[in-house]
């Protein structure tokens, strides 16, 4: 099989270096890719937001399969637009329709999904800059701390948490009134805040049926003890050790299930992963959001514990007989610490050298920004640069080994938390 795959970050390169192990894959194309993806397969230069860019390119390669990573082409309706072109209509893409892309397109309607299939998540209501003063009412309605979220794609960068009634009222100013997120803030959801701890579990669905891949957890703010801003994620762990089978079971039967007889009953056509960003909440699950694809970075731990062939998974997804397979866990633990640009996620210098990748041992190494340069030299390109992800057989043990190796990698400024996991150990 002839795969392209889209994205250019830790999560693209892990899913590269799975892809590259299967007996399907004749060839790998990844658009526009990494210094870490191109050991997998073949960069291209193109934009992976692009759809009529990224159709011309599988018709011109007789590509077999499109495997989204990131969320903006299939906001853009990348699967659609296959789909409904003679040319291209045999590929088969893993990530959902138009449609089924605004559950993480849309926090508005996400929140309506959930409430018409009686899945739990925190109250919430809706508004628009035609209904600001009813957005301060409700605000006065509810206790601190408030959660605002822009309903469009922000880059991650959308919801707000505040603490004081008044912080809450300019940001809701700011958002519907100023266009803090752009269009992404036009219209503003705010809930009310959960109290308990995060975690990810992910499904991959072929619209019939599912497989529900390991639990993780990630680390969203750049500061050790959960402090300071977030962050696309500092590191990850696999599995949650909260996520125990009587808790995983209540998962399955109150969100999941819902949630994949939900796309049914209102006929979304939707192949390919569920993420959902979960809160535990003394022992039951409330969902925050869903994303239409894998979370990094999760999937640097999640993905080396799958023991199938993960092309054989997506066959299946593409011909809807998911429910043949059966998935193969390894029961190690992993853990997975990024190292970032000192300064990131606001500003931070680009082009450093990375020195000492030769030295990293037993730990696996996902390239996240990164890129060489005309030296040949591996670059820095991002404000987060490397993923270290290790196995152990408990959480410790991989920890351990992945902070010894962050260690060895040097590049100028480099950062990384030093407390991923501490919490849940």
């Amino acid at each position: 099989m002839k795969v392209l795959l889209l994205g250019s970050g830790g999560r693209e390169h892990t899913l590269a270096w799975k892809i590259a192990q299967s007996k399907y894959c004749s060839k790998l194309y990844i658009a526009p890719g990494n210094a870490g993806t191109s050991l997998c397969g073949i960069n291209i230069t193109l934009s992976d937001s692009d759809v009529d860019e990224i159709k011309a390119f599988i018709i011109k390669e007789n590509i077999d399969m499109l495997v989204v990573g990131p969320e903006q082409a299939l906001v853009n309706g990348i699967y659609d637009a296959i789909h409904s072109d003679e040319a291209c209509k045999h590929v088969i893409v893993i990530g959902p329709s138009k449609q089924g892309a605004l559950l993480e397109g849309s926090k508005d309607y996400a929140k309506g999904f959930m409430q018409r299939n009686h899945i739990p998540t925190a109250a919430y209501r809706s508004f628009t800059k035609d209904n600001v003063a009813a957005a301060y009412d409700y605000i006065d309605s509810l206790k601190p701390p408030y959660v605002l979220k822009a309903d469009g794609l922000a880059a991650g960068k959308g919801v707000l948490i505040c603490e004081d009634v008044e912080e809450a009222k300019a940001e809701v100013k700011a958002m519907l009134l100023a266009a803090k997120f752009g269009k992404a803030s036009e219209k503003l959801v705010i809930e009310e805040c959960l109290k308990g701890i995060e975690l990810s579990v992910f499904i991959l669905t072929d619209a019939k049926s599912y497989l529900i891949l390991p639990s993780a957890k990630d680390y969203k703010r750049i500061g050790e003890n959960d402090t300071g801003l977030n962050t696309g994620g500092m590191g990850s762990v696999s599995p949650v050790p909260f996520a125990d089978e009587e808790f995983m079971q209540k998962v399955e039967q109150r969100i999941i299930i819902p949630t994949v007889e939900g796309l049914k009953k209102e006929a979304i056509d939707y192949k390919g992963f569920i993420f959902f960003g979960l809160m535990n909440v003394a022992g039951d699950p409330y969902v925050i959001e869903y994303n239409v694809r894998l979370g990094d970075p999760e999937t640097e731990s999640v993905i080396p514990r799958i023991e199938n062939d993960l092309l054989e998974l997506f066959k299946h997804v593409g011909n809807q007989s998911l429910e043949q397979i059966q998935m193969h866990i390894n029961p190690k633990a992993t853990a997975t610490i990024m190292l970032v640009s000192k300064g990131y996620p606001e500003k931070y210098e680009k082009n450093k050298i990375i020195n000492n990748l030769d030295k990293v041992n037993d730990s696996l190494l996902f390239h996240a920004g990164t890129k060489y340069g005309e030296d040949n030299k591996v670059r820095t390109n991002g404000g987060r640069v490397l993923a270290l992800t290790s196995f152990g057989n408990n959480l410790e043990e991989a920890l351990a080994i992945s902070y010894r190796n962050a260690e060895h990698i040097d590049f100028e400024n480099k950062y990384y938390r030093p407390d991923i996991g501490r919490d849940v150990l």
